[in-house]
């Protein structure tokens, strides 16, 4: 039993931003996928049983392992640094200098305060410093730092971060806008605020180039 105040031992809205990196275990690798889907399915069960469902129910009976597979191997698969994707570099030949804008990246997250979903739109912009990057692969980077319990400022820092490591440059932008179902669905219950963050470096601080990036994802396509 809980000797102080339930609000004052189990913290809610206390939300405490920690570093670029995802706060990770140094034992977070130790299990397997197999075994770390076998316990989180058993403590699943046992969240829906303390809620007083019936597991005997067809209905139920599946979805702790269901759920538990779907943490591992799906929405939390960016966790494990084996799913990073690699970056496919090319000379930039073209001798392009101006910016490349992938707009529009649909990404899921979810929260790492309540672990319910974060839905939204990223858009990414870098210039060469003589190399470039296959397009897919910006939008796997994307997809690789989504999934995993976010906050959305970290996850705009982590992609901007990952694409001046992979292309060798300082010239990244990265606009981020995004629902919060900790919003939209509990608490206020707002369903129509969005958040928006951004990831500026290099040249994209500066006022025209910033203003060039925003412009073009903000037109219609």
């Amino acid at each position: 039993m809980l000797n102080t105040p339930l609000k004052k031992a189990i913290p809610d809205d206390e939300h405490v931003a920690t570093s670029v990196e995802t706060p990770l275990r140094d034992d977070a690798f130790e299990m397997s996928n197999e075994e770390k889907i076998l316990k989180i399915a058993h403590h699943f069960k046992i969240i829906m049983e303390t809620l007083g469902l019936d597991l005997s129910d067809d209905s139920l009976s599946g979805t702790p392992m269901r759920v538990a597979k779907m943490y591992v191997n799906e929405v939390f698969s960016g966790l494990d640094p084996k799913n990073k994707p690699e970056a496919t570099l090319f000379e930039n030949k073209f001798k392009y200098d101006q910016m490349v804008v992938e707009k529009d990246i649909t990404f899921y997250s979810h929260c790492e305060h309540h672990f319910v979903p974060i839905f939204g739109k990223a858009h990414v912009a870098y210039i060469s410093s003589g190399k470039v990057i296959g397009l897919s692969k910006i939008n796997r980077i994307v997809q690789y730092f989504a999934k995993r319990p976010q906050v959305q400022e970290r996850l705009t820092m982590q992609i901007g971060k990952q694409m001046m490591e992979y292309l060798q440059t300082e010239d990244v932008g990265v606009v981020i806008d995004a629902t919060h179902l900790c919003v939209s669905s509990r608490g206020v219950a707002d369903i129509s605020s969005k958040t928006g963050t951004a990831f500026f470096s290099g040249k994209f601080k500066q006022k025209e180039v910033k203003e060039e990036f925003l412009n073009y994802i903000n037109a219609q396509s």
